[in-house]
């Protein structure tokens, strides 16, 4: 649990929000940027409290999803939008059992100080999920807190969710993903030796070590990406999936910069992922993959070219 010591003794409260917030999407950033103006209003602190596994990684394992954001992209992504203090609490199986009056009592009032809870207005917590809105405004007045309740965002006529994001991304929707989560969806990686077959076809590629187990990939295919690389912000291409044209080489995530040609061996790069051109697909020789590589990079160029015009 969070101990006592977590907050300086200067915070006198705060205004909280808690959930798992995986992907950090439009609807968890309405959330941020409330609990940080409220606190402002109130002149006190905002405080962000999130989970350090998803919950159904206790719970029922067999369950859980593959996830968004890891706990470094959560931090880097948090920062992003003025909130004071961000709390990552282990979720254990003691903790699931806190009823909601011993989560707010224990929680967030005595170690948190809240004066308001922001939520979401389907959100619940508490053994059994038994702390909906309802029970929380009633805790709210025992205990002395206001309950604010922010309404969920849509696009489309249905709710922005970490769910459906997930969805789109194992169609390849990358598109959809970037609306609703605001931003570009990410995997990072460190690069590794391949078998320098790219830069054989005239097309030298990067080969970055698979993220953890249980971070996302989209569906196998060929994306136009970006890539943080050190300090750059550089345009590319990105194979993600098997390679049926070599028998055997099994599945790889092969990042191919354009105009760019530095060693980038064993650092550390981050790929956002902006479209998806094609299926990952199985040709007759070399040849006709490097015709298909070349008609893919000038598919990029066209990607990067309408971007520019349209920033």
């Amino acid at each position: 649990m969070i101990p006592t010591s977590s907050l300086p003794d200067a915070v006198i409260g705060t205004v909280v929000t808690v959930g798992t917030f995986d992907g950090i999407h439009l609807g968890h950033q309405a959330l941020f940027r409330t609990i940080a103006k409220r606190a402002l209003e109130r002149g006190v602190s905002s405080l962000l409290l999130t989970f350090e596994q998803h919950p159904l990684e206790i719970l029922r394992p067999d369950s859980a999803p593959l996830l968004l954001t890891t706990i470094e992209e959560k931090k880097e992504i948090f920062a992003q939008f003025g909130v004071d203090y961000v709390a990552f609490v282990p979720f254990t199986q003691e903790f699931s059992k806190y009823t909601p009056k011993e989560f707010v009592e224990e929680v967030l009032v005595r170690r948190l100080r809240a004066r308001e809870l922001v939520i979401g207005h389907d959100h619940s917590f508490g053994r059994n999920r038994e702390g909906d809105v309802d029970v929380l405004e009633e805790l709210g007045d025992t205990y002395g807190f206001d309950v604010h309740v922010v309404h969920g965002i849509e696009m489309d006529g249905e709710p922005i969710s970490s769910t459906r994001i997930r969805d789109v991304l194992l169609e390849g929707d990358v598109e959809s993903a970037i609306q609703w989560l605001g931003r570009p969806y990410s995997v990072s990686g460190r690069v590794v030796r391949g078998e320098g077959r790219g830069q054989a076809l005239g097309f030298p590629t990067a080969n970055l070590l698979p993220p953890s187990a249980n971070k996302l990939l989209p569906a196998e295919g060929i994306y136009v990406v970006r890539a943080s690389v050190g300090s750059k912000l550089l345009e590319g291409l990105l194979h993600l999936g098997p390679r049926p044209t070599f028998p055997g080489t099994g599945s790889t995530i092969e990042l191919f910069l354009i105009d760019f040609s530095a060693d980038i061996y064993d650092q550390h790069v981050v790929v956002e992922f902006l479209a998806r051109i094609r299926e990952v697909r199985s040709f007759a020789s070399s040849t006709e993959l490097v015709d298909q590589m070349h008609e893919d990079l000038k598919v990029a160029r066209r990607f990067f070219k309408t971007l520019h015009k349209s920033a």
